[in-house]
C-alpha cells in the first residue's frame, strides 16, 4: 500500500512541478516545501483519510519522510494550503485535460451538500455566516447548513469542472455559471430532474451540448430514468465522501474551505490521473489508503 501511494505522489508532484512553474523567487529564504510539494503531501493526506493535519504531520514524517525530508509546521502547513486555493484548482484542470477521460463525448452534471456546521450555535459564529445558507438534500431527506458542490465529470469521475454556492441558491442558476467556463461543445450531457426546464435546455443547446436528463412523472416519456447512467456520478460523489471525506473537510474559513474542497478533487483527479496509466479500474483508491 505505501508502494502505492508513493508512487502516485511521486507522479504527482512531478507533473505539477513542471506545470506550476518556476519555484520561488525575490527576497527572502526560500520555503522548505516548493508549493507543488506542499500540494502533492496533502493530496497524500486526503487519500489516508486523516483531516487533522497536526496528526497527519506527525504520521507524515514516518510514511512519507523518504519524500519529504523537510517538513513544516501544523499552522505554516494550514496558512500556506488557504492560499494556494487557485494553484490547486489549476492543478485539477490540468490533470483533467492530460487524462484520456478528458476527450470522452459523455459528461455528467450533478450536485451534492456540503454541510459547514450541526448546531444553531455553529451557523451564528462561524465565519460562513453571510455566504454559507439552510438547502435541502432530497436523496436523504434532510436540511443541512452550508455550500452544494456541483461537479461536471467524465464517466470514469474525472472532476472536468466545479463550483461550490450557498446551499439556497438555485442548481440550474450554478450550473449556468459553470458553463460560461467548461466548454461542453459536441459532448452529451447527463443531469438529475432538478436541471429540468426549458431555459436551461436551450442554455445547454446554445453551449453547443446534447442534454438529457431522468423524466419527470407528469411529462411525457423522452428518456426513461437514465438509472444506470446516472449512478456512475453517484457513485463518485461516495468516492468522494467515503475515502476522500468530502464532508469531514474541517473548514473554518472560505479560503480554507476552497482549498480543502480542490484538494479531494484535485485527489480524486490524481487517483484516476494514475490509475489510467498503470492500468487500475479508475476509482481503485484502496492502495492508496491505509
Amino acid at each position: 500500500m505505501l508502494a502505492a501511494l508513493d508512487a502516485l505522489v511521486t507522479a504527482l508532484y512531478v507533473q505539477i512541478d513542471d506545470f506550476l512553474g518556476p519555484r520561488h523567487r525575490g527576497p527572502g529564504r526560500p520555503p522548505k516545501l516548493t508549493d507543488s510539494e506542499l500540494i502533492a503531501l496533502a493530496v497524500a493526506q486526503v487519500l489516508l483519510g486523516i483531516p487533522n493535519d497536526r496528526q497527519f504531520l506527525a504520521l507524515a514524517r514516518w510514511r512519507l519522510g523518504h519524500l519529504f525530508p523537510q517538513l513544516i509546521d501544523q499552522s505554516g502547513y494550514n496558512r500556506r494550503l488557504r492560499s494556494l486555493g487557485p494553484q490547486i484548482a489549476r492543478c485539477i484542470d490540468y490533470l483533467a485535460f492530460i487524462s484520456p477521460s478528458f476527450g470522452d463525448r459523455l459528461w455528467l452534471l450533478d450536485s451534492t451538500p456540503v454541510p459547514c456546521g450541526q448546531s444553531r450555535e455553529t451557523v451564528k459564529r462561524s465565519e460562513f455566516a453571510g455566504y454559507a445558507a439552510y438547502g435541502r438534500c432530497a436523496s436523504h431527506s434532510r436540511w443541512f447548513w452550508g455550500f452544494r458542490l456541483y461537479l461536471i465529470c467524465a464517466a470514469d469521475g474525472m472532476p472536468i469542472g466545479w463550483e461550490l454556492a450557498a446551499a439556497n441558491i438555485g442548481e440550474r442558476v450554478v450550473a449556468a455559471e459553470l458553463l460560461d467556463r467548461v466548454p461542453v461543445a459536441g459532448r452529451t450531457v447527463i443531469a438529475d430532474k432538478n436541471f429540468a426546464g426549458a431555459e436551461f435546455e436551450q442554455l445547454m443547446a446554445d453551449c453547443g451540448a446534447r442534454f438529457l436528463r431522468p423524466d419527470r412523472r407528469n411529462e411525457p416519456r423522452r428518456n426513461g430514468s437514465l438509472g444506470a447512467v446516472r449512478q456512475w456520478i453517484e457513485s463518485t460523489f461516495w468516492t468522494c465522501k467515503g475515502q476522500l471525506g468530502l464532508e469531514r473537510h474541517g473548514a473554518r474559513t472560505l479560503p480554507g474551505l476552497g482549498a480543502r474542497i480542490g484538494l479531494r478533487l484535485l485527489a480524486l483527479a490524481a487517483g484516476i490521473w494514475h490509475n489510467h496509466f498503470t492500468s487500475q479500474p479508475a476509482r481503485a483508491f484502496a492502495a492508496y489508503g491505509r
